[in-house]
Parts: C-alpha cells; sequence; structure tokens
C-alpha cells in the first residue's frame, strides 16, 4: 500500500499562514501554494480553516469557501478540508466546492454528533477524524468503524497504544522524527500516512525521502501498479508503446515509448516519463515546457504489448504547441460525424469568449455584451419561459431549439462572469 506524505495548507484571513501559532504568511499565493504541492506528487493536501468558526461572519465564511474551491481546481491533490464546520450544511458546501473529504475534529463533541449525518449523505469514504490519543480512539470505536474512513491522530505519544484502539487506518501528525523512526512508522500496516511540520518543512525532500522508503520496501506517494515491468511484452529494443488520451476530453494526445525506468519513475512521480528512441535516454514530458502529463490511470491492452495512459494534460502535448500531435488529416469520409458534447459545448464558449476580448462590429453577442449584466439575466429569463412553453407544445422540436438558445445566452452569462464550462462539470461531478 502507498504511504502518503500529506501537507497541510492553513488558510487565515484569505492567506495561507505557516501554522495555528504562528500567522505569519507561508507563501505570497494560497492558490499557487496548493498547486505546487499538486505539481510534486502529493496525493492528499489538508486545508485547514483558521478562522474563529462562531466569530467569523457569512461573508469571511463564503470568502473562505470560494478560496477553497480554487485551491480544489488548482491542485492534483484530493483536498481534506478542516475548520469552519458547524452543521451538515458546511460540510455539504465544502464537497460541493471540491473537497474530497472533510476532517471532523473529535475533540468537540458536536462533531462526534454529526458523524453518522454526513457519513450517511456524503460516503463514509469522504469522512476523517481526528483524535488526540488512544482513549478517544477507545471511546468513539464504533462510530469510526461505521462511519469514518480515517483517522488523522494528533498526539503520536501513545501510537503503539492508538494504533490498537483505532478500527480505521491512521494518519499521524508529527512535529519532526528521525528518519529511521519515520520508516518504523510508516511500515506499520494501520498508518496510511503522516503530516503535520516533518512534512511541510521538508517537501523540497519528497524524492529522497522516496528513495529512502524503496530501499526499506515501502512505496511513498507513489503510484501502486497491478502489473509489474515483467508482465509487458517489449518490442525489440525492450520499449513499450504508450497511446496518450485526454481523461477529460478522451481525445488522443501522443505516442510516446517506455523503458523500465520510464515505467518506474511514472510510478512514482505520477507524471508521465518516456524513453526517447531519437537520444537515446529517458525523459519527463514537460520539464522543459511546464506541459506535464499527470497519471489518471495506466491500462495494458489484451497483449500487454501496449498502454494505454489516461492523463491531465498541463497545456499543449505536442512539441509544435497543438493540444494533440494528430493532427495532418489523411483522408475523411463524408456524412455525419459524431459530436463530442462538451468539445461543443467548449468550442461555442471559445467564441463567445473571444468576441468578448476581441468585439467584432454588428455581433450580437457584442450587443449582449455591450448592454451588460442586466441585458443577459433578462434574455436568459426569456430563454428560460421560452422553455417552459415550448414543452407544453406537440412538437418536441420546439424544446430543442428553445434550449439552444437558453444554452447560448447562458455560455453568454459564464463568459460575463469568468466560469468555464470546467468548473460547471467539476462542480456536476462533484455531486
Amino acid at each position: 500500500m502507498t504511504k502518503l506524505f500529506v501537507p497541510c495548507l492553513y488558510l487565515y484571513r484569505g492567506m495561507a499562514v505557516k501554522s495555528p501559532s504562528d500567522k505569519t504568511p507561508a507563501a505570497p499565493d494560497a492558490v499557487e501554494l496548493a498547486r505546487s504541492y499538486g505539481e510534486n506528487n502529493t496525493h492528499e493536501l489538508l486545508v485547514y480553516d483558521l478562522a474563529d468558526t462562531e466569530a467569523a461572519s457569512d461573508q469571511e465564511r463564503e470568502e473562505t469557501l470560494d478560496l477553497i474551491k480554487k485551491i480544489c481546481g488548482a491542485t492534483q491533490a484530493r483536498v481534506i478540508a478542516a475548520g469552519g464546520i458547524r452543521r451538515a450544511e458546511d460540510v455539504k458546501k465544502l464537497i460541493y466546492a471540491g473537497c474530497g473529504g472533510v476532517l471532523l475534529d473529535y475533540t468537540r463533541q458536536s462533531h462526534i454528533e454529526l458523524t453518522k449525518e454526513v457519513s450517511q449523505r456524503f460516503g463514509r469514504e469522504k469522512i476523517l477524524a481526528s483524535c488526540r490519543e488512544a482513549k478517544e480512539l477507545w471511546a468513539c470505536r464504533e462510530k469510526l468503524e461505521r462511519f469514518v474512513s480515517a483517522v488523522l491522530l494528533t498526539d503520536p505519544h501513545q501510537l503503539q497504544d492508538s494504533l490498537e484502539a483505532s478500527p480505521v487506518p491512521l494518519y499521524v501528525q508529527l512535529p519532526q522524527i528521525s528518519l529511521n523512526h519515520l520508516m518504523e512508522l510508516l511500515s506499520c500496516d494501520k498508518v496510511r500516512g503522516v503530516t503535520g511540520n516533518i512534512v511541510n518543512e521538508n517537501f523540497q525532500e519528497i524524492p529522497a525521502l522516496q528513495k529512502l522508503g524503496l530501499e526499506n520496501g515501502i512505496l511513498i506517494n507513489g503510484l501502486e501498479a497491478a502489473c509489474p515491468w515483467s508482465a509487458f511484452q517489449k518490442n525489440e529494443a525492450g520499449l513499450v508503446p504508450v497511446v496518450v488520451q485526454d481523461d477529460r476530453t478522451q481525445e488522443v494526445l501522443m505516442v510516446a515509448y517506455m523503458n523500465q525506468e520510464a515505467y518506474q519513475s511514472t510510478l512514482l512521480t505520477g507524471k508521465m516519463n518516456y524513453y526517447s528512441r531519437s537520444r537515446g535516454q529517458q525523459w519527463l514530458k514537460g520539464e522543459t515546457s511546464g506541459h506535464y502529463q499527470y497519471v489518471r490511470s495506466l491500462t495494458g491492452d489484451c497483449d500487454m504489448d501496449t498502454i494505454l495512459a489516461k492523463v491531465y494534460q498541463v497545456g499543449a502535448a505536442c512539441h509544435t504547441g497543438a493540444k494533440s500531435c494528430f493532427f495532418h488529416e489523411i483522408v475523411r469520409r463524408e456524412g455525419p460525424e459524431s459530436a463530442n458534447p462538451l468539445k461543443v459545448f467548449e468550442d461555442v464558449f471559445q467564441v463567445i469568449q473571444d468576441r468578448k476580448l476581441h468585439p467584432k462590429e454588428g455581433s450580437y453577442t457584442n450587443y449582449l455584451f455591450d448592454k451588460g449584466l442586466d441585458k443577459i439575466l433578462k434574455k436568459l429569463g426569456e430563454e428560460a419561459t421560452e422553455i417552459v412553453i415550448a414543452a407544453k407544445n406537440p412538437n418536441p422540436n420546439e424544446v430543442k431549439y428553445e434550449i439552444s438558445d437558453f444554452l447560448y445566452h447562458m455560455m453568454v452569462l459564464m463568459a460575463e462572469r469568468g466560469i468555464s464550462w470546467e468548473e460547471i462539470t467539476d462542480e456536476l461531478a462533484n455531486r
């Protein structure tokens, strides 16, 4: 099982600060800090809202929620939110903002009482709990076993007692620890990972710690593969071709090759590594351009001689600057073509965004932008009413036409308010 190093990002008044007791800035921009964690193969990120939950105003809570939403959109890591939780509605808002989990504070009776409700509503895998010591684990053992996926242990002094008491995997919060003790801790089956200052202050040393972990038979922040390199059928040069596909749009981006070193590096870093046949060496995709490919899944074909890699692509996949390497059309048969719905929406939306940036005389879209938000909202309301009227008529085509008009005006509103289709689809997926 992969063991995790989980950084903590502490939010206070819209800033990332060093710790709950040290409110000095940890970085100029909390979103960029979260992005950097994700780019360094962080699987999970703990985000703490340090504001006084009771004293914070509704506006302050909403501003913090908006910041957490931006953090979730910027990082590749699963965000686990802590702090700012008073009731089930707060948990719902955090999960709808994109958080992969929430951390309930078991030093507060109100959080213990929330556990069953939020677990049944949002899924046990999204609920974690923080406890200080073994006696709290024993006291809540039945609730933890039924409704919580993992526990964050904040006081590891009685670690052995806590390991025995916890019915679920443990994250251990550590200030500092020797490397030998760290490896010993990570070798425990029930320990899922470590967090705290030991991670935040030594984050740049993660590659070295990963190497040390491998020497001790422990995979740290890597991807656990079902198939070893020996399971693949290689070509004469000992390589396996890799077809790379965008996980979101399903577009084929490129084809490359892996050797064993590239395969192992991909699993260890979470970024696609390949073997360059022309240069005769391994290369990390995006190392020069910044256009990294983050692994979403790796799948072998029926003969295990080709890998299908689904990735999150940053920027362009092709060295020419094109999104995909496949753009030289060779032949096309005339006839209807199946359209990718999301691509259709994005293509139309890009035209609307271009009109906003580069106005065109006589454009209806620019007319709406010039008239402003109230006009856009008025048209959107009119189109919604037209859908209702059309739905009462026997001809279903009228509904189709009116929905199309509504979606167009909705995209004008999205462009006006700076909302992308990716944000909308992510929001729907999170629900």
